[in-house]
Order: C-alpha cells, then sequence, then structure tokens
C-alpha cells in the first residue's frame, strides 16, 4: 500500500501541483475516519504517512488502567509496560498497530474519500490558479462539444465556451485551437468553473488592447464600444498625446493591426472612429461614409432624429438595421432614421407666380401665358396685344395682360 500511497502523492505534486503535505493530510484524514466507521469504530486512532517512501504506520491510543472494561479504548498496565517501559495508571500510550487491521472496507472507504479530497483540492487550485486571469485572453485545445456548449483545454484545467458567448457562424472541431476571453469563474455544485466568451464585446476591447500598445499604455483610451458578434463592431477612441492619432494607431501601418483583429474574429467588421463628446459629432462621425442632410436632437429623452438622402438611407441603416444599431448604442442615444425629401417645385407653378408677382397678372391668365411659353417677365419682349390674340387670348384678355405688363 506504501507504493500505491508514494506513486498518488508524487503524481499529484508533479501533474497536478497539490502539495505532498496536504496530500498527506487529507489522506490520513481520510483513513481514520474511514477506520472510525468499521471494525476500529470505538477507537482513538494515530495514523502517520512517511513523505519520503509512502510508509503507513498506525497507532491505537490508549488508557493505562488495571482493570480493562472496554479493550478498544484501555491497556492493562502490565501490557502498557510493555509498550512504553514506565507506563502507569492513568496515563495514554501509543499502542502500533498492523494498518491492515484498518479493515478492507476501510481501506476501500478511504479511497474513495481520498479521490473526494482530491477533486476538492483541484477545485481550489483552479480558483487560485485562475482567479487573477479573468479578463485575460486565454489558449486552449477545443476537447468535446455537449450540446451547444464547447469544453476547451487549457492546460491546467478544463474550461466552457457556452452557447450564448460563442460567434455566431464559428464552428470548431475537436484539436483545435481556440483563443477566448476569461469571461468569469462561476461557482457551481462541481466546484469552480471556468467561462470563456468569444462573443463578449470585451474579447474584442481585450484583442486591441494586447495588439495596440498605446492603449495598454494608456496613450490610446477607448472611449465607446458596441458589437453585434460574427458581424459588426464599432469602437470610438482618443488620444491624450495630441501628437498620437488615436484611429491610426488602432489601425497600424498599413492596417497592420487591425487585421490582426479581423483575423481573429474570422472576418467581423470592425469600424474605429474618433470620439467627440458632443453627441451630434459623434453621431456625424459614426455614420460616415453617409452624412444626413438634417439632424433634430431631443436631450430630454436623448433621442436623435436623422434625415438622409435616398442614396444615403441604406448605408446610414446598415444590414437588417445593424449600423443604426450598433450607433445608438456606441452613442447611448436612441437613433431615429428618416429619408430626407426634397420639395418638388413645379416648374409651370414656379413661372406662373413669378408672373403674378411681377405684373399683377391675374393667375389664371398667367397659366394660360405660361402654357403657351411666355414664363418669365424677358418673354415678353416683343409681344403685343396682336400677338396674345393669335396665340389665343381674346381681345380684352390680351389688352389687360399687356397693360399689366406696361403698367398702366
Amino acid at each position: 500500500m506504501s507504493q500505491e500511497i508514494l506513486a498518488v502523492l508524487e503524481y499529484m505534486e508533479k501533474e497536478r501541483g497539490i502539495a505532498r503535505a496536504d496530500m498527506i493530510s487529507a489522506i490520513v484524514n481520510a483513513i481514520k475516519a474511514a477506520a472510525l466507521k468499521g471494525v476500529n469504530s470505538g477507537q482513538d486512532l494515530k495514523i502517520e504517512i512517511s513523505p519520503k517512501n509512502g510508509q503507513l504506520k498506525a497507532w491505537a491510543i490508549m488508557r493505562v488502567v488495571d482493570s480493562v472494561s472496554d479493550p478498544k479504548v484501555e491497556i492493562h498496565v502490565e501490557k502498557a509496560q510493555a509498550v512504553r517501559a514506565g507506563a502507569q495508571i492513568g496515563e495514554v500510550v501509543e499502542k502500533e498497530i498492523n494498518p491492515s487491521e484498518l479493515g478492507r472496507i476501510a481501506a476501500q472507504t478511504a479511497r474513495q474519500a481520498v479521490m473526494q479530497k482530491l477533486r476538492q483540492f483541484e477545485k481550489d487550485r483552479i480558483y487560485d490558479d485562475y482567479k487573477d486571469s479573468v479578463g485575460n485572453i486565454v489558449t486552449g485545445t477545443v476537447r468535446r462539444r455537449e450540446r451547444n456548449d464547447i469544453y476547451i483545454d487549457l492546460g491546467k484545467s478544463e474550461a466552457v465556451l457556452p452557447g450564448r458567448e460563442q460567434v455566431p457562424g464559428e464552428e470548431y472541431q475537436p484539436g483545435d485551437r481556440i483563443r477566448a476571453l476569461l469571461l468569469a469563474i462561476e461557482s457551481t455544485p462541481r466546484g469552480p468553473e471556468l467561462i470563456l466568451s468569444r462573443g463578449s464585446p470585451k474579447f474584442v476591447r481585450r484583442l486591441f488592447e494586447v495588439e495596440v500598445g498605446e492603449i495598454a499604455d494608456g496613450t490610446v483610451k477607448i472611449e465607446a464600444f458596441a458589437r453585434e458578434p460574427g458581424y459588426r463592431t464599432k469602437i470610438a477612441v482618443t488620444s491624450t498625446d495630441p501628437k498620437v492619432d488615436p484611429v491610426g494607431a488602432c489601425v497600424g501601418a498599413r492596417g497592420a493591426r487591425v487585421k490582426t483583429i479581423v483575423r481573429e474574429l474570422n472576418g467581423e467588421k470592425v469600424d474605429i472612429i474618433n470620439w467627440f463628446a458632443d453627441p451630434k459629432q459623434m453621431v456625424l462621425e459614426a455614420l460616415k461614409p453617409a452624412v444626413p442632410r438634417d439632424i433634430v436632437l431631443d436631450e430630454r429623452s436623448k433621442r436623435i432624429l436623422l434625415r438622409v438622402a435616398t442614396d444615403d438611407l441604406a448605408i446610414a441603416i446598415g444590414k437588417k438595421g445593424q449600423n443604426a444599431r450598433l450607433t445608438s448604442r456606441l452613442i447611448g442615444w436612441r437613433i431615429d432614421i428618416e429619408e430626407h425629401k426634397s420639395q418638388i417645385v413645379d416648374p409651370r407653378a414656379q413661372a406662373t407666380q413669378s408672373l403674378v408677382a411681377t405684373f399683377g397678372i391675374p393667375s389664371a391668365l398667367a397659366e394660360r401665358l405660361v402654357a403657351v411659353g411666355i414664363n418669365s417677365p424677358a418673354a415678353f419682349e416683343g409681344v403685343d396685344v396682336d400677338a396674345l390674340v393669335e396665340a389665343g387670348f381674346n381681345a380684352a384678355d390680351a389688352a389687360t395682360i399687356m397693360k399689366n405688363v406696361a403698367g398702366d
């Protein structure tokens, strides 16, 4: 049995990182508890395990008496003196017993209890190993899929990527390498569970912090963030150094930095814009290349009404309203977008109004004049009563028109 114990101690110490002293304490307590439930019930036992060779020793703690009434806890003074020279009545002696006397059932129960303790040690170790890594990116290997969850081997422990934290369209097979954000450590009846995420906006934020040195050192700051996993992300940035272009820093030389992030996100679009405290400036920046023709702000209800040209309407709204939603989340205001309808001016009506305003010609006659091609004050040059009669006007109407034109 000593070889089995030694093997367990060495394995747990090397492979699982559990201290040998902690393991020995757990095994001793488990064996002692199991033994006291079996044939050794009622005894007071002392058990020791050598950390060097795994050898197990056991003693029964017995009180020295001159008349034994319970042989499990009492020992006659003469026998006690054989165990320890000079033992006196009323003292306590430790009588070594053969570990096999602890019983077969006790050994089996102890083995189960030991495994339970080992699992508890592992649970505690998982929490200690990863509690400071929450919010960081970890790398692992896909182990299996259960229902909609993916279980990932991180090396020292296993983590789960729940369906709710996955990105639509991404598929992984056992053996695939995967990077994800360590989102949280959740307590479950089975112990702490490492929860990963690729769908959280925090994952993309952390990718920028890792990839862009200016963000890591605080020169560039991410002021606002909005994401629809697998489709599009909008990020608004500022710089604490006027010499540093925040958007350029995030994009990188020839787009190298943002391309690395887009590859990690499997082609998800990433828009990087300058951040402004003024919501009007922000919405103009966020909707580019669409340019609103009119912006109406309702500061009380934090709503923005945008009117955009017909050609820009699809761009401003985006596929299935995606661009408008992300812009709304980025700014923190509700955004309504509608088509800007230009006033359509009828040139005939405009010409009629011009004749009426200039010469005071009755509108009915002005409409007839426009109909025959006299649609502006300048068009009356060379026109007289006879010309109007030839154009279809009666003599009275023609005279009235020319009188107004002459200003009489």
